[in-house]
């Protein structure tokens, strides 16, 4: 199956859905405080790592992050923002706009975003763990890129997929997401029924059981 199709299977379900699935499989992923910075709409895509870190030397450098930008050529990219520092900026308006314009489906930061109206006003995604003021330059720098990186204690990959909605972020290793979604839409399925059961009156003790969510592996 192709990138271009996973990706739409992907887009159909939730990060519920997709920790689930992890949970079942043991498999990490899901991650905790990287959240929607404006209300932006869910995203789901291939990751572009990108390593942050403190600044250590005085002299100049290429601003973080937009050498990765300037050589995105598809259209599938989410840039996955490692390393930020407590209280300093590592995304803002200028890479927003120069992201939007190579295409590049949002950013999900392991940091802090500022200038966030810039974001929204040209609809740009943005998760993170909150925002701030204070400026990354002279402070925070670009280490690497293309390598694994750790998101709120998640190993992330290049290529990797991922889905981000008001939940929160999820990645997925892209070795196994065809069986990570398999076994979603199984899931989706199964809780769409256990809904509608309790719709129709039947007890949701009886519904909400472990056996009944234990089924799902073998369904």
């Amino acid at each position: 199956m192709s990138d271009t199709d996973l990706l739409k299977r992907l887009e159909v379900l939730d990060t519920n859905t997709i920790s689930d699935a992890l949970d079942f499989l043991n498999m990490n992923g899901a991650t905790v405080g990287i959240t929607p910075l404006w209300d932006c709409p869910k995203v789901v895509g291939r990751a572009s790592t990108i390593q942050l870190g403190p600044k250590r030397e005085a002299k100049p450098t290429v601003h973080l992050i937009s050498p990765v930008i300037d050589t995105v050529t598809t259209d599938d990219r989410v840039l996955v923002i490692a390393g930020g520092v407590d209280g300093v900026s590592c995304w803002g308006d200028i890479l927003a706009n120069a992201a939007k314009a190579k295409g590049v489906r949002a950013s999900i930061i392991d940091g802090m975003s500022r200038d966030i109206e810039g974001s929204e006003a040209i609809s740009y995604p943005v998760y993170g763990k909150g925002l701030t003021m204070i400026s990354a330059r002279n402070r925070v720098i670009q280490y690497a890129s293309g390598e694994p990186v750790k998101m709120a204690g998640v190993t992330v990959k290049q290529d990797d997929y991922v889905i981000a909605d008001r939940c929160g972020t999820v990645f997925v290793e892209a070795e196994r997401i065809a069986e990570v979604l398999d076994l979603a839409e199984r899931i989706d399925r199964r809780q769409s029924g256990m809904v509608e059961a309790v719709r129709q009156g039947r007890s949701v003790a009886e519904v909400m059981h472990d056996k009944e969510f234990e089924a799902i592996q073998t369904r």
